[in-house]
């Protein structure tokens, strides 16, 4: 079996330092695991520059080699990288990454991206997951609390949780012995295969929220009992009689103008 995991370079939310992305680590370190139990062989992948350093400190957390596809990329403009990982994965049995990069803004797509290049299933917010007879079982993160299991056929893709159960271990020693190694390649051409243009955000996102028009004495014993909120579950109907729900609502708390 042949597993590969997708690294990317995060930020220290403080400092915005280049380091390891902690989402990612978790996804090694199940590999790793993975990897052992298996009998299988495992590829670290990254698609950027070679010369970050933040890449080396995935070689202390077990790597023994980072393959680096070198996209050329210059701070003003960065290649499509999805398009060069999935010509790397083919004949993959089973991919690991993070759910998304620690870049404040990034969207989460490459995952979604390199699965749809690929044409294989796609499983995402993995806290566990199990390899038997071909296929992969994975618990899944809810909201809540809760958690589901799922299978799905090999080959696939699996995104792993913040929250996975996994705990990685730092080694300098480990950092020492294993090495970087750059490999030139480009993203292929198209539309999914253009340039695209890095700046810092202008602005942050606002989060839609409705005006809470109870008093205070309503507000502080919500906070203290579980009695519902009201709304509406829509299960029925087509997706444009749901996105029609959706608006209303909107309209009536004035968060849209349309």
């Amino acid at each position: 079996m042949k597993i590969a995991v997708l690294v990317s370079v995060g930020r220290h939310p403080v400092s915005g330092t280049a380091r390891y992305s902690r989402n990612d680590a978790a996804a090694l370190t199940m590999a790793l695991a993975l990897a052992r139990t298996n009998n299988a062989t495992l590829e670290v992948l990254h698609a950027g520059d070679p010369s970050n350093p933040a890449l080396q400190e995935y070689l202390a957390l077990g790597a023994r080699s980072v393959e680096v596809l070198d996209l050329a990329t210059t701070p003003e403009m960065q290649a499509d990288a999805a398009a060069a990982l999935a010509a790397r994965l083919g004949g993959y049995e089973l991919v690991l990454t993070g759910t998304r990069a620690e870049g404040a803004f990034d969207s989460g797509m490459l995952p979604y991206r390199v699965a749809h290049a690929l044409e294989i299933a796609l499983v995402g917010a993995a806290v566990d997951i199990t390899l038997r007879d071909g296929c992969a079982e994975v618990r899944q993160f809810m909201p809540k609390g809760l958690r589901r299991r799922v299978e799905v056929q090999l080959p696939a893709l699996i995104a792993v949780h913040p929250m996975a159960n996994a705990a990685p271990t730092y080694a300098y020693a480990r950092l020492r012995e294993g090495t970087i190694r750059p490999v030139a390649t480009q993203a292929a051409g198209g539309p999914e295969g253009l340039a695209w243009s890095v700046r810092p955000a202008a602005a942050k996102p606002v989060r839609l929220a409705a005006a809470e028009k109870r008093s205070g004495h309503a507000r502080m014993l919500s906070a203290t009992t579980t009695e519902s909120r009201g709304g509406s579950v829509v299960i029925e109907g087509s997706s444009v009689e749901k996105a029609q729900v959706i608006l209303a609502y909107l309209r009536e708390h004035q968060l849209v103008d349309y």
